[in-house]
Order: structure tokens, then C-alpha cells, then sequence
């Protein structure tokens, strides 16, 4: 596996670190250090190799996240007079692909860009603005290429990925909740190939635990079920019972679906048989139109920027659409995208006699050791 990368906001008190693994884009460690405490906010196992043994830990998942049926293949799709298909590799079960298939992006490796002139999906002006957080040791890019026919998708894809740390903007003393700083992560894709089109979905695939790293003082910390979820959704995605998009919408209000901000409460409350596992349709406009999610070619110029804005927005200015906060650790996390929803998964299908949890979690870190998350731990 490749050697892990460090990213680190070093004169900051509270501080905020982040471990990032190239292989798979892994999140290994999310350190923030409050109340005199060091906390990581996400699970996993201990040495960086047990991610070879486990999917989707922290890791990006493409080129399409989620879920797709392979009983209907090859699918045929059309964009600006251009056809091609694309036939998803069954992995999950034989009717459906599972964030890419087999091998998909969670499972390859990524390249650091140690020098910003070799990067080729960010302007100019975009990388005046991220060379001095590459000077601090706080921001890095990533880029793999994706070729084509990888698990039957068409097209070569070329994938550049902006991970970076950003300061607290203000005065903190007067403030009453302190600011840790944001995680920034830019997806950029482009098809190299002009004569194909490609689906692509890009995201990553989380496992927060706000209360993890208090497991020698709380006993029953490990599980999310304490935790307070804001998701500002009017809908979930309908689903069949092998977890496929039927289509259709379903509302939230008055089901255990309904996480808005008057209904704010401990996702214990409602907890559904099976656990949590849905798709919820962001209920503002999406995207905002200061970050697109498509760039025509031809509006891409060098002093053109998306990226400044934000390693600049202050936090008081952002409308979070997600929202998870414990009352037992003091710590909240808040989410902003320019996409259309959120994946709220409980790791419904952990096996805990498999996996690996870390020692600063209260596991011994070693895989196959029976102390590994359960159900409702992220």
C-alpha cells in the first residue's frame, strides 16, 4: 500500500489533522484535538494494510456510487449526439453493481501530485490559491485514470481529486462554539475520449463516530444511536428490496425518515428494523449556482476559480444540508455540497468478527479479532 498522506493544520488550537491513504482515497484518520482531548472521528481499522481486507472505509467509490441493475445490460446512453454503453459488473448480487463494481475506485490507487504544475482539472488561478496550503502541508491532489472499459464502463477518465484543510475564519474567543476548521474535497473529472460518454458519480463513503474515542469513560460510546442527525430532505428515494431506485419518491415527514431541523432528535429514536441505508433528496435548490457540478469546456479559462470561495466562506455564511452533533463528546459536523443528496448509511452489513477497530476506539486494531464496529457504530 502507498505511504500514507499527512494533512495538518499544525498552529491551529484546537487543531484539525487528516490522514489520507492514496490507495482508494482512504480517510484513515480524522484527528480533532478539544477539550484537551484527542478525538478520531472516523472508524476503521489501526495499520493502513488491514483497508486491503475491508470495502468502503472512508474510501471514494465510483465511477458511480450506489447502487445499479445488471439484469437490463448493456445500457445504452446518449449525450451531445454521442452514444455508448456500458454494462455494470455485478457485485453485490448478480442483479446489482455495487459503487463500481468489483474493482471499482475504492480498490485502485491514486497518485500524489507533489507538484501543482503537473495538475491538469484546476486553473491557474485555482492552484495560486491551493500552493500555499501545498506550502503549510495542509491540502494535496490526487489523480488516477480510469481506463476505458474499467468494469465495463466506457470512455478514458481522467480523475484529479482536491483534498485540503481550512482555518477557522474569525475571532474564536467570543465565540461560544469553537471552530475546528473544514475538510475541502473537490472531485474533477474529465472524459478523455471525445467520440464516448460515461456515467459518473462520485462521492465518499464516510464513517463518522463522534463519541468512538470516549469508549474508556462510556461504555456504550461505539454506537451513533445517541447521536443528533439534521438532514434538510423532503424525500428519500423509493427502493426495492434489493436496495435499487425504484424511481419514485417517498416523503420523510411523519416517518423514521424525518430528520429536519424541527424534528431534530437521537437517530435512536426512530430506529428501523435493518438499520438505516437511503438516499435523501436535498429539499433547497441544488446545486448553488456559485459551484456547478458540470463545466463546459469552453468556460474554463485560467483566471477562471471555484476554489477559492471556499478556503475563504466563512462558516456562519453556509447553510448546512447535514448536521451530526453528540452531546456526549461536544463535537458537531456539518456538511455543504452542490449535489443533489446524501447516502445515510448505519454499516447495516458489518461483520464485527471480520473488521478491525482502531485502539484510540478501545479495539485492539488487529483484523479478525472479534472487537471490530457493529451496526449503528458510524
Amino acid at each position: 500500500m502507498t505511504e500514507p498522506v499527512f494533512l495538518a493544520l499544525p498552529s491551529l488550537t484546537p487543531s484539525l489533522a487528516l490522514e489520507v491513504l492514496p490507495r482508494g482515497l482512504t480517510i484513515h484518520r480524522l484527528y480533532v484535538q478539544a477539550d484537551g482531548r484527542t478525538h478520531d472521528l472516523v472508524i476503521g481499522p489501526e495499520d493502513p494494510k488491514d483497508h486491503l481486507n475491508q470495502k468502503y472505509t472512508n474510501t471514494i467509490v465510483g465511477r458511480y456510487a450506489n447502487r445499479i441493475p445488471t439484469d437490463s445490460q448493456p445500457y445504452i446512453i446518449s449525450r451531445n449526439k454521442i452514444t455508448s454503453a456500458f454494462t455494470p459488473q455485478p457485485n453485490e448480487s448478480p442483479s446489482v453493481s455495487l459503487h463500481g463494481g468489483k474493482s471499482g475506485f475504492d480498490s485502485r490507487d491514486f497518485e500524489p501530485l507533489l507538484d501543482l504544475g503537473a495538475v491538469r482539472l484546476f486553473t491557474n488561478k485555482e492552484k495560486a490559491s491551493i500552493a500555499e496550503k501545498y506550502d503549510n502541508g495542509a491540502a494535496m491532489i490526487f489523480r488516477r485514470v480510469s481506463e476505458d472499459g474499467e468494469e465495463g464502463f466506457p470512455g478514458k477518465l481522467l480523475l484529479e481529486v482536491l483534498v485540503a484543510l481550512v482555518e477557522p475564519h474569525g475571532p474564536q474567543i467570543e465565540k461560544l462554539e469553537l471552530s475546528l476548521g473544514s475538510i475541502v474535497i473537490v472531485y474533477r473529472a474529465k472524459l478523455l475520449d471525445e467520440n464516448k460518454v460515461t456515467p459518473i458519480n462520485l462521492t465518499q463513503h464516510w464513517g463518522f463516530n463522534l463519541d468512538a474515542s470516549l469508549k474508556d469513560e462510556v461504555p456504550d460510546s461505539l454506537s451513533v444511536k445517541e447521536h443528533k442527525l439534521s438532514i434538510k430532505a423532503d424525500h428519500t428515494i423509493s427502493l426495492t428490496e434489493t436496495g435499487l431506485s425504484t424511481g419514485a419518491l417517498s416523503p420523510v415527514k411523519g416517518t423514521h425518515h424525518a430528520h429536519g431541523e424541527k424534528e431534530t432528535g437521537k437517530i435512536g429514536e426512530k430506529w428501523p428494523e435493518g438499520g438505516y441505508d437511503h438516499f435523501y433528496l436535498f429539499s433547497r435548490p441544488s446545486p448553488p449556482s456559485t459551484q456547478p457540478t458540470r463545466i463546459p469546456a469552453s468556460q474554463l479559462t485560467p483566471d477562471t476559480s471555484f476554489v477559492e470561495e471556499l478556503f475563504t466562506k466563512e462558516p456562519e455564511s453556509v447553510d448546512p444540508v447535514v448536521e451530526l452533533a453528540s452531546d456526549r463528546s461536544g463535537i458537531r459536523l456539518s456538511f455543504d455540497t452542490n449535489q443533489s443528496g446524501v447516502q445515510f448509511y448505519t454499516n447495516n452489513l458489518t461483520n464485527p468478527s471480520k473488521g478491525a477497530r482502531k485502539k484510540i476506539h478501545g479495539g485492539s486494531g488487529i483484523s479478525g479479532k472479534g472487537d471490530s464496529y457493529d451496526v449503528g457504530n458510524m
